[in-house]
């Protein structure tokens, strides 16, 4: 059985639009990129960039054992476990 399909409209600029209008296929790249930006959202804010009261108290639990420091390889930050240290 197929799944019913939704269709979503959305706003762009003219210069994306003059970008978007080369692809070959439109709506795979835009579903491709969607899901793929779905899965680096935020697991605690779930990409508000907010935490919520209760939200902050575990973190800051959380970040009382451990740092965020930029990583020597790809300079990217990360989270380090004091207790391994």
């Amino acid at each position: 059985m197929k799944k019913k399909q939704e269709t979503v409209t959305f706003k762009v600029d003219e210069d994306l639009m003059k970008i978007m209008k080369n692809l070959q296929n439109r709506s795979e790249f835009i579903r491709k990129a969607i899901i793929g930006a779905l899965g680096a959202v935020c697991p605690l804010c779930g990409g508000s960039g907010i935490l919520t009261p209760n939200q902050r108290r575990h973190w800051n639990e959380f970040a009382a054992a451990h740092s965020v420091e930029l990583c020597n390889h790809c300079k990217e930050a990360h989270l380090v476990c004091a207790r391994e240290h």
